[in-house]
């Protein structure tokens, strides 16, 4: 299942970074949310550290919303999906795939983000680094896991694309909060109360939705549209 995951994302990152298409417009919004943001600071004044993280956090989750309907619209501009369904593999190896896709499209976008956010709200980045890294890889897992599944069924008529982010933001929540947490205490250097259950509450949710995926993600592909 792991081998045909592999062989899904990297052809949806072939496809995505040889068109640009959706990745520059996930960029594009991402940096736009950080820019506005940073035009309510007077000259010379910084931002909050988690008051930024959250902005951060903001332009990552919209990013992610477009990178997954860009994944998912792949096979459905030329329908290939049922070719997907068809091919001898577990339907869930086009969940783990369009993740491991996602993710890989993501880190890309905040690679730019967290310039952006240092040099437009003020920020700096502190020894706890490490942590904030450790943070941001833990949301994102939860992210792109949530992301695959629910990308997955605002597919197959134009009135369900707006479903992804009506249903995706408030499950995000939790995983969103502990990011944000954490990636402000990056910024400022001092370590929040609780870090570890932060962590922890994360980790949780990313493996729940880890499990919702495996268990839903074929009903949900390969539903009737």
């Amino acid at each position: 299942m792991l081998r045909q995951a592999a062989a899904i994302a990297a052809k949806d990152l072939r496809l995505v970074l040889a068109r640009g298409t959706g990745l520059i417009q996930a960029l594009l919004l991402g940096l736009l949310l950080i820019f506005v943001f940073s035009l309510s600071l007077e000259v010379g004044q910084t931002m909050q550290p988690q008051g930024a993280s959250a902005i951060f956090w903001l332009a990552s989750a919209f990013c992610q919303v477009l990178i997954f309907n860009t994944l998912f619209g792949l096979e459905e501009q030329n329908g290939a999906r049922f070719g997907l369904l068809l091919a001898p593999m577990p339907v869930q190896s086009v969940w783990i795939g369009k993740a491991l896709a996602g993710l890989g499209l993501l880190l890309c976008a905040q690679a730019i983000f967290v310039p952006a956010t240092v040099v437009f709200l003020g920020q700096n980045v502190s020894a706890l680094w490490g942590t904030g890294l450790a943070a941001l890889l833990l949301t994102d897992l939860g992210i792109v896991l949530l992301g695959s599944l629910l990308g997955a069924l605002s597919q197959g008529q134009a009135a369900r694309e707006s479903l992804l982010s009506i249903i995706l933001f408030p499950l995000l929540i939790p995983v969103l909060l502990a990011g944000i947490r954490i990636g402000a205490a990056a910024f400022s250097g001092d370590i929040p109360e609780g870090t570890a259950n932060w962590l922890g509450l994360a980790g949780a949710f990313d493996a729940l939705f880890a499990g919702t995926g495996l268990l839903l993600f074929g009903f949900v592909y390969s539903g009737e549209e």
